[in-house]
């Protein structure tokens, strides 16, 4: 049986769609078009059929060369080229924002996500920046608009790379280190503290489990979302939505409810495979 908010969830995701067919005549139309692109994908919630009425619709371009045309800003990667450009622009619908990769930049990123970099025991924070990580899980999850072979080689390459096993593991550290702030602030009596800690604790140790599900975002607001992709044997998303929610909670005895998702959260870590 679906909670009501799944099944919210499931009538938005069945409203929610958006018509990508013309998005590439609009920027060209803008002069936002490189004259030749490797690759041009739809990412975000809007790719995903996440999106409402407000969310942006957000674009990445892939190009040989770097853009030498209008942007809004720039973006600083550490990369061999550090700068993506972007562009931002409204239409009747909504808030386009526009990236320019480089076919460069996205192997220079692959290769720091190497199974030899992570057995050095580099964590996704050491080995990638946010933007870039956030680069290579849009790339799994993409709408492609044009060069969906060269998406499909890349996602290939993601997947054969230790990306997804970087973020697991980065979650579960994360996991325990949370874990075993609530467990001491509970031996101090400070158990408001404890409630803080162990929730982030159990969020990281969903994050970890629905990563190894190959889910590997890590943004809150999307958490509902990817655990009802990832859909693990391991959490119910009943279970889960009752811990995220707090719903049995007593605020007179926090204590209890703080040693039951710590129980939780030890036994999603142990359930988790990199």
């Amino acid at each position: 049986m679906y909670s009501p908010l799944s099944t919210a969830l499931r009538k938005a995701n069945a409203r929610m769609t958006f018509d990508f067919t013309r998005s590439l005549d609009e920027l060209a139309g803008r002069d936002l078009l490189p004259d030749s692109h490797d690759s041009a994908f739809v990412v975000g919630s809007l790719a995903r059929g996440w999106g409402n009425d407000l969310s942006d619709l957000d674009i990445y371009l892939v190009s040989e060369k770097p853009w030498a045309g209008s942007s809004s800003g720039t973006i600083r990667v550490p990369l061999s080229h550090p700068d993506v450009p972007t562009e931002y622009f409204h239409t009747e619908e909504r808030r386009w924002e526009v990236k320019y990769w480089t076919a460069g930049q996205v192997e220079e990123i692959l290769a720091k996500v190497s199974w030899a970099e992570f057995d050095q025991g580099g964590t996704i924070g050491q080995m990638l920046t946010r933007d870039e990580e956030q680069l290579l899980e849009r790339l799994l999850v993409c709408h492609p608009l044009d060069g969906e072979e060269w998406v499909r080689r890349q996602q290939r390459l993601i997947e054969e790379s230790a990306f997804r096993a970087a973020v697991v593991t980065h979650c579960l550290t994360n996991a325990d280190d949370f874990a075993e702030d609530a467990l001491g602030q509970l031996a101090a009596g400070d158990e408001a503290s404890a409630v803080l800690s162990v929730r982030q604790a159990f969020g990281h140790a969903v994050d970890a489990l629905v990563a190894a599900h190959g889910e590997c975002g890590r943004l809150v607001k999307w958490r509902a979302r990817r655990m009802k992709a990832a859909a693990p044997q391991a959490l119910s998303y009943e279970r889960y939505w009752a811990v995220e929610t707090m719903r049995d909670f007593d605020p007179d005895d926090p204590a209890t409810w703080v040693r039951d998702v710590m129980y939780l959260c030890k036994l999603l870590s142990m359930r988790v495979e990199i």
